[in-house]
């Protein structure tokens, strides 16, 4: 039988690429036709196996790389850093004609500009490498010892650049691959710790990353406890304000100054994203938006205290009361810095505080009237973390008292003339709301006319979060506000505002959103308004009532005609809707999958749609909610999703194998989703299993243990019981994963890894066992003894 032709090149193709890529790089081409020729030409199927010959045959390519003119090699490695930015996984397959991949040829000629006299060359090399962390083909993980050398020896560069290169590739392996950091940890923290330090706050950022990263992995904690004392006082060194912080011109901003249109941010109706992990506190809720060294420290610091408790209370609490003793003017930011610290350790250090949070609410009281505005709204916001704690001691002794000062000194900051101010107070009295509920009927009168005042004097921005406050309230007390002389205070006001506004205004959205809580207490009835932002509120608010009623929400949606209305959001033009009305779908299925039966294999038909390629590129968020919501019903309905099945793999493979630049949810959502397909229908999935098991287990291993996990990992013993030979190939990914848990709670779900890893190495024999686990890391088998292997 003869020998199947290696593919060639084209020579008419090779040299309209060549001459249109040769183009590209010119400052003064037509770069947008330039770009729509390339996307024509990507059409084709082989288009890939020219851009990897030219990458690999390319002569000029390599001619630069061994040249010693600095602007030939920098054009090379610029070439090759694009492309490994862009399609990483093109230079790691098999390329007919070639006689290896690609990424094999460059990866030792990579890593020898580690060592490039010319700090551009090493940002460059170090650039492209690091884009290979999460994928981590063979060449790279055969390199790991140089690699890593390689980062050792440039954590101290002279560039600034490369230095948060370094400190991003430790971040991205201690998120994705601690196993390699594990052995070299103590020397990969203390360098990390050292670049906190850092001069160049953009490297002190990416460090600042570490402690979180190292957090959020099954680690041992024990190996970051000796660093605290150190660590500690660097992180509150960096919640300092800095000089050029944009948050201190801001915080000057009176009462007075017209809001502009570009600060009305949306605040209350984004679509909502399932997995995301965007809804918890912020460290002070700044206006301006933006991710710094000072808010990564506390961030930091909040993820410590959870993990160490109360043991960093003795290095902590003396530099906290170093810097609340500071009263000078001139040292205020470290006093605020301080009022934060004592924020962020709220719920990690509960137990040691909770003795003295009368002394510690005594002292914050005062602060809500300090002259420095960013004083007094981070008191708010600290002050706010400690409600729960505050409202759980309501009967010791002085707690009424302490309550009442709290409640009373909020309500005089919402009525504060500086906005930021403003802000913090209604946000914070929006979460001791929440958790005071009916203690605050005896206040509703003095509530309510301090929340009347604010609302004659406040601009647009903080109007809407004065909304939010409003309609906390209404959800906290519930029936007591349906009372006239609390209804005469506020509804007047309200129903003015809203006659006032037109129907395109968007200052009416967060009206209605408050409107829909008091309607609960005062039923009243509302024009509908077909915009695409009421839209998405009406399903986010329809997913909140599903989320909260449960199962008894069903009677409402069987009076409705919830379903195809649904069904309609799902297919509409608009991302946002069709996010919003994915994660609607997913909360039906939860808790009233038999209302969706009529409508199932179109619900199923859509959702799958949502995940092809292109889709998960155009809208990210969408493919999110649709992968999660098809997940969830893929546990309710069982075997019914069947005729799906292949097509969502089809789309949900690709996700797990090139899972780099994408949404870290979707990635999850996906590993989470093939797990509970797996589990419904193992004998679909089981014959495709060689497709997509190495990535799919990898991606399990970077999923925290929760009921979630227990599903994937349902589906992956289930599926692997229907074909074990056809996972023999991905045993040391399968075991990757199942060391991956911390602990597996379900007892069920531990026999059962326990079966399957016993049930191979019986089939592999002991020598082909001991085999197996040569190829794994030494932690990786220490943790696999828990399943009696």
């Amino acid at each position: 039988m003869a020998a199947p032709a290696l593919w060639q090149p084209q020579e008419q193709g090779l040299r309209e690429i060549c001459t249109l890529l040769e183009a590209h790089i010119s400052p003064n081409s037509d770069q947008a036709r330039i770009w729509q020729q390339l996307q024509h030409y990507s059409q084709f199927p082989d288009f890939n196996n020219y851009l990897v010959f030219l990458l690999a045959r390319g002569e000029a390519l390599h001619k630069c790389l061994d040249s010693n003119d600095l602007d030939h090699m920098e054009g090379a490695m610029d070439a090759i850093y694009k492309i490994c930015e862009d399609v990483p996984e093109e230079l790691d397959i098999d390329v007919p004609g070639l006689p290896e991949r690609p990424i094999n040829v460059f990866m030792p000629r990579i890593l020898q500009f580690f060592q490039s006299p010319h700090a551009s060359l090493r940002k460059l090399a170090l650039g492209c490498i690091n884009q290979y962390i999460v994928v981590m083909p063979s060449a790279l993980y055969m390199s790991m010892d140089q690699y890593l050398q390689g980062l050792f020896n440039l954590a101290k560069d002279p560039s600034a650049d490369v230095r948060k290169l370094v400190c991003s590739a430790w971040v991205q392996l201690i998120e994705v691959r601690p196993s390699i950091l594990e052995p070299h940890l103590k020397n990969v923290t203390e360098l990390i710790l050292q670049a906190n330090k850092d001069s160049d706050d953009e490297v002190a950022l990416e460090a600042c990353e570490f402690w979180s990263a190292y957090c959020d992995v099954s680690m041992p904690s024990e190996g970051l406890r000796e660093f605290l004392p150190r660590l500690i006082p660097t992180l509150l060194s960096n919640m300092v304000y800095a000089d050029d912080d944009e948050s201190l011109a801001d915080a000057e901003e009176d009462e007075s100054f017209p809001d502009r249109d570009q600060d009305l941010k949306p605040r209350f109706h984004a679509s909502r994203l399932h997995g995301s992990e965007t809804g918890e506190d912020d460290d002070d809720d700044d206006a301006v938006n933006v991710w710094n060294l000072r808010k990564c420290s506390a961030a930091g610091l909040d993820v410590l205290s959870n993990v160490f408790g109360d043991s960093i209370l003795p290095t902590l609490m003396p530099l906290i009361e170093q810097n609340l003793a500071r009263t000078d003017d001139d040292s205020w930011k470290e006093r605020e810095t301080a009022v934060l610290s004592l924020g962020a350790i709220a719920e990690g250090c509960i137990a040691g505080l909770y003795p003295h949070l009368p002394q510690i609410v005594a002292f914050l009281i005062p602060l809500l009237d300090d002259k420095f505005p960013l004083i007094r709204s981070i008191t708010c916001w600290t002050l706010s973390r400690y409600s729960k704690f505050i409202v759980q001691s309501l009967d010791h002794p002085n707690g009424h008292e302490q309550f009442d000062k709290i409640l009373m000194g909020l309500l005089r900051r919402i009525l504060d003339t500086n906005k930021r101010v403003q802000e913090a107070a209604c946000s914070a009295f929006a979460t001791l709301e929440e958790e005071a509920a009916e203690e605050l009927v005896p206040h509703l009168e003095v509530i309510l006319q301090h929340l009347m005042c604010a609302y004659g004097k406040y601009q647009r921005r903080n109007l809407r979060i004065l909304y939010d406050a409003l309609g906390t309230l209404a959800d906290a007390v519930g029936a007591e506000l349906n009372k006239a002389k609390y209804l005469d205070i506020f509804m007047p006001p309200l129903i003015t505002k809203w006659q006032q506004l037109q129907n395109s205004d968007k200052d009416l959205f967060p009206l209605l959103e408050c409107f829909t809580s008091i309607a609960q207490i005062d039923p009243t009835a509302a024009g509908a308004l077909y915009d695409r932002e009421f839209i998405v509120c009406s399903l986010d608010l329809l997913s909140g009532l599903a989320e909260g009623l449960g199962a008894g929400i069903e009677n409402l949606v069987a009076q409705s005609n919830l379903r195809d209305l649904l069904l309609q959001c799902c297919m509409d033009e608009a991302a946002d809707i069709r996010q919003s009305a994915l994660a609607l779908l997913g909360d039906l299925s939860r808790v009233c999958p038999i209302h969706l039966h009529p409508r199932l294999q179109e619900f199923l038909t859509v959702a799958a749609k949502q995940l092809s390629p292109q889709s998960v590129k155009d809208a990210v968020s969408v493919a999110n909610n649709a992968c999660w919501a098809i997940g969830e019903l893929a546990i309710k309905i069982g075997k019914e999703i069947e005729p799906v099945v292949i097509s969502v793999v089809s789309c949900l493979v690709p996700i797990l194998k090139s899972p780099e630049g994408l949404n870290k949810s979707l990635i999850e959502n996906s590993a989470i989703t093939l797990g509970r397909l797996s589990w419904v229908c193992p004998d679909i999935m089981a014959p495709h299993m060689e497709h997509f098991m190495q990535a799919w287990c990898s991606a399990l291993c970077m999923i925290r243990d929760d009921f979630e996990k227990e599903d994937a990992f349902h589906g992956l013993c289930a599926m692997v019981a229907a074909n074990p030979s056809g996972a023999v190939g991905s045993l040391a990914y399968i075991c990757q994963a199942c060391a991956s848990w911390t602990e597996i709670k379900s007892e069920g779900l531990h026999s059962e890894v326990c079966q399957i890893l016993n049930g191979y190495k019986q089939l592999l024999g002991n020598a082909g066992w001991e085999q197996c686990m040569a190829t794994l890391e030494p932690a990786v088998v220490q943790r696999l003894a828990r399943y009696g292997v």
